[in-house]
């Protein structure tokens, strides 16, 4: 895919006409400008030969023309790894309120995390004149990611359209793309010091993924807060078990078949502790009396667990309106700016000093 990126990459290339893409589906220019602006009735066969020749080309019609003859779309499209997620479900209702009070639509896509899918949205989106593409969530960070969301950038933003990344840095701070991120290595060394501060010292992060940027953050402020309380880099203890409740449960589970001198567990995020949680109990022990749980994004059913969750709460659906509301707002400087929202700790009851006799 990457050579495919790189052939299809737009700042080296002059901007393709509509003349050629008319002469390409051996239709009129006016034929080609029905198809594309969707507002005349048009053969099927005649409309799917145009989009065809159009694609070929790598074609998009002129954002600003489009716009003087009334065919620009006011349209936000929001591209997640899974709609079931409750974080990016927060995300996405916040893109979508944010639009909709300005009368805009939103389009939600799930690409499961396949990269083969995020482009494939990506570039309809382009051809479908969406102003916003707006990317969610943490990612792993290698050399094919960074290349491709270069080119979605770059192919974005010489349609007229701006690519937001959402929840993530930029991979190059030179690419025209909007960031709106939240402070997850804040969070993390805030919520440590808590159990720190608890009495905790045999403190389990559970739930690392490393190369990705959301949870590599995360691992980090764990690891400072440690230093900061006097710790060597031996406390630390990270299990990369990646997210999600399955994955809590299955590491949580093979972390008590032995003797353990740990006493709290600061999960990955709030899924990851449900999952924790579950395998405690399985075991015979109870949250908190002999294991701390901490959480990480305070979604909705976080006070809910048993026992309510104590977690960072992560400005989920502020983050969706914030990246339309910036990007809309000043279009021109937004292209490259970065902008970091703060988190805070929410308690509840998951967390107690360690019981009698184990280590403090």
């Amino acid at each position: 895919m990457g050579n495919d990126m790189a052939e299809a990459e737009p700042t080296a290339k002059r901007r393709v006409t509509i003349r050629e893409v008319a002469e390409r589906a051996g239709v009129s220019m006016a034929t080609v400008s029905r198809v594309l602006s969707g507002n005349h009735p048009v053969p099927a066969s005649t409309r799917a030969r145009v989009l065809r020749a159009a694609r070929d080309l790598d074609y998009v019609a002129n954002a600003h023309a489009r716009a003087l003859v009334g065919g620009g779309r006011k349209m936000v499209a929001v591209v997640l790894r899974q709609v079931t997620s409750p974080f990016y479900a927060q995300v996405a209702e916040g893109v979508e309120a944010e639009a909709a009070a300005r009368g805009w639509l939103c389009l939600v896509g799930a690409t499961g995390g396949d990269p083969a899918r995020e482009l494939e949205f990506v570039q309809l989106m382009r051809e479908e004149g969406a102003r916003l593409v707006i990317l969610v969530g943490g990612v792993v960070e290698d050399d094919a990611y960074r290349e491709r969301v270069a080119h979605y950038a770059h192919a974005l933003d010489s349609a007229g359209a701006r690519l937001v990344l959402c929840g993530r840095p930029a991979p190059d701070p030179d690419i025209p793309a909007l960031v709106v991120e939240f402070d997850n290595e804040a969070g993390a060394r805030a919520m440590t010091g808590h159990l720190l501060s608890a009495g905790h010292r045999g403190i389990v992060f559970l739930g690392g993924l490393p190369g990705n940027t959301t949870l590599d953050a995360r691992v980090a402020g764990y690891r400072a807060a440690l230093a900061e309380h006097g710790l060597g880099p031996e406390a630390a203890h990270v299990v990369d078990c990646g997210l999600g409740r399955g994955a809590g449960h299955r590491a949580m589970a093979e972390l008590l078949k032995d003797a353990h001198d740990f006493t709290a567990v600061f999960a990955g995020d709030d899924m990851v502790a449900a999952g924790a949680i579950r395998a405690i109990g399985e075991a015979g022990l109870r949250v908190p009396d002999d294991i701390s749980v901490v959480g990480y994004n305070d979604i909705p059913l976080a006070e809910d667990f048993n026992p309510p969750l104590t977690t960072v709460h992560t400005p989920a659906e502020e983050l969706g309106r914030a990246a339309v509301r910036i990007a809309l707002r000043d279009p021109e400087h937004a292209a490259n700016s970065h902008h970091l929202l703060g988190t805070h700790i929410v308690v509840r009851d998951s967390v107690q000093p360690p019981p009698p006799g184990r280590p403090h």
